[in-house]
């Protein structure tokens, strides 16, 4: 069984902000030293990163060799949007489990801040078109923006604007309280997630519509960070580890992808005995408070237990990264038993990863 020996991250940073100049091997990189540190390694046999809006190039090769690891660390990216940084360690566990590796860094970087302009070249020679967003399904009319999903979701679901904004004002004042970032790698002054604010219900009513009854405050902010672990065979756990059960990926209706982490809680805690009421915590993406609220309710999660520190929606989105911060989350809890997190990717994805301590 494979075991995650350390974790860390960057603090999370609006697009625009301190990290607005980093790429992503100086997002990357003091994390994946200070994983390699906390863990007493010089050297892995992989490095597994998730990455969804960069340049290509294959990051997880520049990120190593930018590392310092040895050049036989060949890398290996990963683009499954949302799900890639939970997916990431997911495949690392498969590696170790299968015993084609012994140490694996796996994760995600992402910085919006520096994505390159997208363009489709013109076939019949003239200019090329601009693009902002891939297509995640091969259907046009089944390729819903992901707020108007969101949207969707909350109006099948019943979620009123108001019950929205609670949720949202609730993980930004969780997050407020958190004192302590044993996580978070400093980097450019940053030392904590620096979005989380007091949403008062004045501010919380001048937010802008985004679609339906989403608004900018109800709906995650685009990111700039990067968050990795150490996964290793079992016969390396130290007393801190922390064991990966098992999990999932599953593909769901790709016009409401917000629903698709539901299936894949569901299998990954059944195919190890274990029920919803099992579980001692949750992480669940915040991508939108509706996508959030519906997983939860639907798998029948406990609220109480879910994002205790608060989620994305106080923190932001780095796509690629956002996974597997929420592993980093469940790493650093202070809390024992079983531990959950769960995530939704366009096109209608969803990953879930069940670890214990």
């Amino acid at each position: 069984m494979a075991v995650i020996l350390s974790a860390r991250r960057t603090g999370i940073v609006p697009k625009g902000g301190a990290f607005a100049r980093l790429s992503l091997e100086e997002l990357a990189v003091p994390v994946l030293r200070a994983c390699l540190a906390d863990a007493g390694l010089a050297a892995v046999d992989e490095v597994i990163c998730a990455n969804a809006i960069g340049p290509g190039g294959n990051p997880a090769r520049r990120i190593a060799l930018a590392a310092g690891l040895p050049e036989a660390v060949a890398g290996l990216t990963i683009d499954r949007q949302c799900a890639g940084g939970l997916d990431a360690l997911l495949l690392a566990a498969a590696l170790v489990d299968g015993g084609r590796a012994d140490f694996v860094l796996a994760g995600g970087v992402e910085s919006f801040s520096r994505r390159p302009l997208r363009f489709v070249t013109n076939p019949d020679g003239g200019p090329a078109v601009g693009y902002d967003e891939a297509p995640f399904t091969p259907w046009p009319a089944r390729n819903p923006a992901m707020a108007d999903a969101a949207a969707a979701l909350a109006l099948a679901c019943g979620y009123g604007r108001a019950v929205q904004e609670d949720w949202a004002a609730g993980s930004h004042a969780k997050a407020l309280a958190v004192t302590d970032w044993p996580e978070i790698v400093p980097l450019a002054g940053v030392s904590r997630d620096v979005f989380a604010r007091r949403l008062t219900p004045a501010l919380l009513a001048r937010a802008p519509l985004v679609a339906g009854t989403v608004t900018r405050a109800t709906a995650a902010v685009a990111a700039d960070g990067a968050a990795f672990c150490v996964v290793a065979a079992d016969r390396f756990a130290g007393p801190g580890a922390l064991r990966i059960l098992g999990g999932r990926t599953l593909g769901a209706d790709p016009e409401q992808p917000g629903l698709a982490p539901v299936p894949a809680i569901a299998a990954a805690l059944r195919g190890l005995g274990l029920s919803a009421t099992d579980v001692s915590q949750s992480e669940v993406m915040e991508a939108y408070a509706a996508q959030a609220m519906a997983c939860v309710e639907r798998a029948g999660l406990n609220p109480a237990r879910v994002n205790c520190q608060g989620g994305a929606l106080a923190r932001g989105h780095p796509i690629g990264a956002s996974g597997a911060v929420l592993a980093v989350r469940l790493f650093h809890s202070p809390g024992r038993g079983i531990g959950l997190a769960a995530i939704a990717s366009a096109g209608g994805i969803g990953s879930a990863l069940v670890v214990q301590r």
